[in-house]
């Protein structure tokens, strides 16, 4: 293992974080209201998919990072919890 290998993992932890948390918020506040207000069901199916496959990636990369980083288990968590709220996972770590 290399220096380099914790600081590239978490370049892509973020940038899968961003993506995330970019899914999560066209998922709440656009698919979502075009569900329930304009009886467009397909666009909660499509963004909906797209975000449970982005958010279990997040999730699988949490113990990468707390094994190769030595992120603590409070760090993880923290993440994790701010992976639940809209625009959280835009913080930095």
């Amino acid at each position: 293992m290399t220096s380099e290998a914790p600081s590239t993992l978490y370049r892509q932890f973020s940038k899968l974080a961003i993506a995330e948390g970019i899914s999560y918020i066209v998922l709440v506040f656009i698919a979502m209201p075009l569900k329930y207000f304009f009886d467009y069901p397909q666009a909660v199916k499509y963004t909906g998919w797209a975000h449970g496959v982005l958010f279990v990636a997040f999730c699988a990369y949490l113990p990468l990072l707390m094994w190769r980083d030595r992120w603590s288990f409070w760090r993880a968590l923290k993440a994790f919890a701010l992976s639940l709220i809209p625009f959280g996972t835009f913080r930095k770590l």
